[in-house]
């Protein structure tokens, strides 16, 4: 009985939304992060499949 109330609150649907969203967006980030660094790594890397092409 009480789940069923649970699942028609709007505050519980809200905040499911709004930690889905802030696990996402930090997901993003950390991918982001990830291309930026190998892309430090290997700087030359655009530059050279550019010029093989």
């Amino acid at each position: 009985m009480e789940l069923k109330k649970v699942m028609k609150d709007k505050k519980f649907w809200f905040a499911s939304f709004l930690i889905t969203w802030a696990a996402a967006l930090q997901g993003h980030m950390m991918w982001l992060q990830r291309q930026d660094s190998f892309k430090q790594k290997f700087p030359d890397l655009e530059n050279d499949q550019t010029t093989n092409q």
